[in-house]
């Protein structure tokens, strides 16, 4: 069953716990020092005939980092940005032409830390309206939506592994169809799930 946006938004008022890349790989040395770029990515819930759906962006396989993977949309705050919020709906407009005057802002899951240095807000929202999907050119390949029930079940996750910098890193999936979901994308889903049943 798939969680109205009332549950969703009752849920993510509950403290939760933040996330990061590293959760699954307890060994990992962090530096004490590091320091981190805030960031905000948007979980964007659409309601359609057959129930709440979320999108996702499939990024440029040109792109220097993290090309093909599945994503939110989202980025850096940038100076202009009230908060990582107001960066998530910024970044939502240019990656595939949301408005921020068509996402109703439900609530944010605490942050959490990338391998690549950022400290990520995901920020989940209602699309309040429709709008024409636009993929920003060499950014998006593919802007596609999955069940909001199906990322939201816990039993749909799995834990892969891979070599990463000489070592076996452990990682959340949640695929679907063709979409091979993982990595940072799912870990912050992953944390979604917890927080609805917290």
């Amino acid at each position: 069953m798939t969680p109205d946006p009332e549950l969703i938004r009752a849920a993510l008022r509950r403290p939760g716990r933040p996330s990061s890349d590293f959760d699954l790989n307890p060994d990992t040395v962090l530096a004490e020092d590091r320091r981190l770029r805030p960031a905000g990515v948007l979980a964007a819930v659409t309601e359609t005939k057959s129930g709440f759906e979320l999108l996702l962006t499939k990024r440029s396989s040109a792109l220097k980092h993290h090309p093909g993977q599945i994503a939110f949309p989202g980025g850096k705050q940038d100076e202009g940005d009230a908060d990582v919020i107001a960066a998530a709906l910024r970044e939502a407009d240019e990656e595939i032409g949301l408005p921020a005057d068509a996402v109703e802002v439900l609530g944010t899951l605490p942050s959490h830390e990338t391998v690549t240095g950022f400290q990520v807000t995901p920020v989940i929202g209602l699309v309040t309206r429709d709008f024409d999907i636009r993929a920003e050119p060499g950014e998006v390949d593919e802007v596609f939506s999955v069940p909001l029930a199906h990322v939201l079940n816990p039993q749909n996750f799995y834990v892969e592994g891979r070599r990463w910098r000489g070592q076996r890193r452990l990682y959340y999936t949640v695929p679907y169809g063709p979409y091979y979901i993982w990595g940072a994308t799912a870990r912050m889903l992953r944390a979604w799930t917890e927080q609805m049943k917290s």
